[in-house]
């Protein structure tokens, strides 16, 4: 029984590099979590990544359940989840254009929290994450490098605990980076046009998915 515990390190070590690669790499998540934190609160940034974090959990039992074999059969089924994903990004980047700044300069009734809360922060992330087919498709791939074809349970179980404890360290430190009093500060100095610009990433991963059907 050891010995097959231990022959587990290989593919786990492979599966925390890739998956790494894929966390840090800034897309839809990473902007979630560090416009929460600035905009509201420390809270609300660690909130979203515990929902970033739960996402990932679902994405590694579908990578192990063969989600890649799902969309391969039916691939109507991963054209209208791509679309979804693309329609929300949209709908996060519009929304961030049409978000108004304080008009006190310096009011920070927006870095305290006010107007959303933490479960409404914990949903963002967790949408964010669930509604993102490259996320799918990512998990997919790796499972199919790094993993045997049929994992055992409890590799499954700590691929997928590697998984969201890399997630949430990551996210949760974007969280706290950015809540930080000078970057909030900075945040808040410059509110209208950093939402522009998350507003415009949003945009443009959206436009992305839906582009390339």
């Amino acid at each position: 029984m050891e010995l097959s515990h231990l022959s587990y390190a290989a593919p786990l070590l492979s599966l925390a590099l890739l998956w790494t690669v894929a966390v840090v790499t800034p897309g839809p998540n990473f902007f979630n979590t560090a416009q929460l934190a600035a905009s509201c609160s420390r809270r609300h940034g660690v909130v979203a990544a515990l929902g970033v974090a739960t996402g990932t959990v679902l994405w590694g039992l579908a990578g192990g359940l063969g989600i890649k074999s799902l969309f391969s059969a039916a691939p109507t089924l991963y054209l209208s989840f791509k679309i979804a994903g693309g329609c929300y990004l949209i709908y996060l980047g519009l929304k961030q254009f049409k978000q108004k700044t304080p008009s006190v300069p310096g009011d920070s009734s927006s870095l305290n929290g006010a107007g959303r809360t933490l479960l409404s922060a914990y949903g963002r992330g967790f949408v964010g994450n669930m509604t993102n087919p490259k996320a799918a498709l990512f998990v997919a791939t790796i499972f199919a490098t790094a993993m045997p074809a049929s994992p055992p349970p409890m590799l499954l179980a700590l691929a997928v605990l590697t998984m969201a404890t890399l997630s949430f360290s990551w996210y949760c430190s974007v969280a706290l980076l950015f809540a930080s009093c000078r970057v909030a500060g900075a945040y808040d100095r410059s509110r209208k046009w950093l939402d522009r610009f998350a507003g415009s990433c949003y945009l443009l991963f959206g436009t992305h998915l839906l582009a390339n059907r």
